[in-house]
This record gives C-alpha cells, sequence and structure tokens, in this order.
C-alpha cells in the first residue's frame, strides 16, 4: 500500500535525479515495502545528517533499472529479500564488493557473500507449518522426511516459481547433492495434497482448513496471521503450530533479507555507512523485529511472537549457496514435476 510517507519518499528520490546538490546522501533502491523501514532513513537521517532518497520496484524491476542507467547510476544500496535475489543482483553486475570490519565481526560468517557484494540483515526461517489436530508433532523431523509416505497426499505448497522454494531446494543440493535431491522433490511432489497455488499464507490458510496437514511456509507469515488485527487471521493462525528442524533432522533452513552496495555508487562511503546502521540494535527493531523477522543480532530480545516459536538450528549452509545453486534447483524442480 502506497502511503503520504511513501509518496514523500519517492518524491525526494526524483528531486535528487533531476537537482545539483552538495547535500550528503545516500540513494536506496529497495524492494522492501514496510512503513518500518520509512521509519529506519528518517532516524538515519536524524543521526548522521545524510538525506535518504528511496526508489521501491521489485527486485527484477530495480536491478534492470540499474543496469539501463549504467555508469551514471545514482544507486549507492541495492536492499531485497532471499539470498537467490542477491545472487541475481551479483551476478547482473549492479554489485559492487565492500569492506566492513563492523558486519565482519557483527553478523554470522553463514549470512556474507563470500566474496563481499552483500550481507544479511534479517533472518527468515522456512518452517513446516501444521495442523494441531490432525499431526502428531513426533512425526515431524526434517524437510527430508516430507518425502515419506506417511505424508502422501497431506502436504501443500507454493509453485516451483516462487524464490523461497528454489532456495530451499538448493540448500538441500549444498547439503545432498543433486541426484539424491531430484529423488527427494519427485517424491515430495507425490505427497502433495493439490497442485501447487497461492502464497505462503494460502499454504497456512490451506492447512487450517484441513486441505492439507503441512506446508513450507516462511515463518513471518504465520507471525502476521497471529498479530493481525483481523478476528478471522487469529483464528486461522490458532488452528496450526510452526516447527523447525532440529539439527538431528538436518537444521532449518534459514534465508535473509540483506543488501549490498551499488556498482557505481557515487557515494560509496555513505552507502557503507548505511549498511552498517541496519546492522545496529535500534535499526534491527525496525529492520527485523517489526516486520516479525529474526534479528542478525543475536543478543537481542526477541518479542513474544517470535519467542514462541522457539529456538532453532540452522542447517549450517552458506545462503550464498541458494543463489548460486539456483540455475540448478530450478532444473531440478522442473524435472520432478513441481509446477
Amino acid at each position: 500500500m502506497i502511503t503520504h510517507r511513501h509518496i514523500l519518499f519517492i518524491i525526494a528520490g526524483f528531486l535528487f535525479f533531476i537537482s545539483c546538490s552538495d547535500e550528503e546522501v545516500v540513494n536506496i533502491y529497495s524492494s522492501r515495502h514496510y512503513d518500518t523501514d520509512l521509519q529506519l532513513y528518517e532516524n538515519f537521517t536524524e543521526k548522521t545528517g545524510i538525506a535518504v532518497n528511496l526508489i521501491e520496484g521489485s527486485s527484477d524491476e530495480l536491478i534492470e533499472r540499474i543496469n539501463n542507467e549504467g555508469i551514471n547510476s545514482p544507486a549507492d544500496v541495492v536492499i531485497t529479500v532471499d539470498a537467490g535475489r542477491l545472487w541475481r543482483a551479483k551476478e547482473a553486475g549492479v554489485l559492487q564488493s565492500f569492506e566492513s570490519d563492523y558486519l565482519s565481526e557483527t553478523i554470522n560468517d553463514q549470512m556474507h557473500d563470500p566474496e563481499g557484494y552483500w550481507v544479511g540483515l534479517s533472518k527468515r526461517v522456512r518452517g513446516i507449518v501444521y495442523n494441531k489436530e490432525a499431526v502428531d508433532t513426533t512425526d515431524l523431523e526434517g524437510y527430508w522426511e516430507l518425502a515419506d509416505d506417511q505424508w502422501n497426499g497431506r502436504i501443500c505448497m507454493r509453485s516451483s516459481n516462487n524464490i523461497y522454494n528454489q532456495s530451499l531446494v538448493a540448500s538441500l543440493i549444498e547439503t545432498y547433492g543433486e541426484e539424491e535431491t531430484e529423488e527427494w522433490a519427485t517424491n515430495l511432489v507425490n505427497n502433495f495434497a493439490r497442485s501447487p497455488q497461492g502464497g505462503d499464507t494460502d499454504q497456512i490458510q490451506a492447512v487450517a482448513a484441513g486441505l492439507c496437514d503441512i506446508a513450507i511456509v516462511n515463518h513471518y507469515y504465520l507471525a502476521r496471521l497471529i498479530r493481525s488485527d483481523s478476528e478471522e487471521d487469529r483464528e486461522v493462525a490458532s488452528q496450526v503450530a510452526m516447527y523447525f528442524p532440529a539439527d538431528e533432522h538436518g537444521g532449518a533452513h534459514v534465508n535473509i533479507s540483506g543488501a549490498g552496495v551499488a556498482a557505481n555508487s557515487p557515494n560509496k562511503e555513505n552507502a557503507i555507512r548505511f549498511i552498517e546502521y541496519l546492522a545496529t540494535e535500534e535499526a534491527q527493531q525496525y529492520y527485523a523485529i517489526a516486520n516479525n523477522e529474526f534479528p542478525v543480532l543475536t543478543t537481542m530480545e526477541l518479542p513474544e511472537v517470535l519467542g514462541q516459536f522457539g529456538n532453532f538450528d540452522t542447517d549450517g549452509v552458506n545462503v550464498a549457496m541458494y543463489g548460486i545453486n539456483n540455475p540448478t534447483a530450478i532444473r531440478v524442480m522442473d524435472r520432478a514435476g513441481w509446477r
């Protein structure tokens, strides 16, 4: 939803592009569309005196725009969701490597691009949502076991063109290899209760309605329903629960929202300073926690809605592999009949 604040930031961005000014600025190209992020920009300006210009769009739109702008692009920071999309931005040549001692010391290596092109700034756990009446939690293990016969006709899933599912498969390829993952994907597809359709919220609703017993979704979709002002949403949330695979079952698949410095950034120092700010406790309250995402800072206290999901073990795969293995993941899903 476009708000008054969105309009102000977008106008500010366009005014920057058509005017000359000596004002300290940082130009943000973002595919995140949260009002809480706008508060971040205001806080950053208050702290540093650096004005923020914002352009919003989908990841693909922003990548195309920066490429079209070429060496004269005013973009300083590129923000997007999912490591697979960050990889696409890197491959498209719209990012440059950068160094930050603060980010290296603060954020786990698993959430850094190995070549320094981007860093993760919030954690998104792709968990297993289950119907509390239909599923015995002792039957839940890991993603790998969802291909077992006991789940035949019981699983709802988004389509294979969804980047979240592609990244999950890419992670499994890194752990188990292409051939075994294709066999897993083929058996998983055979366990689908219906053809893939809808988004993550639709999968949760289907599980609550009994159309299937389990689904794989990003945790924050359930958190939104739990916190919703709608009684109907909260009723849906009350019918289900979230399970994160333990380390003994491969661990949980953790994705990110992250940022990198644009390839031709005219304000590189400001860009790095802004990304570093996003990894402070103050910023993480807005960037991660306010959007029901897990913060990258392990020292932060979690709100009740996140705390109730419990602790989770990660699968240990560097998120950069989600992008590197993405083309293979797409081929695997296609051969498995995952539509």
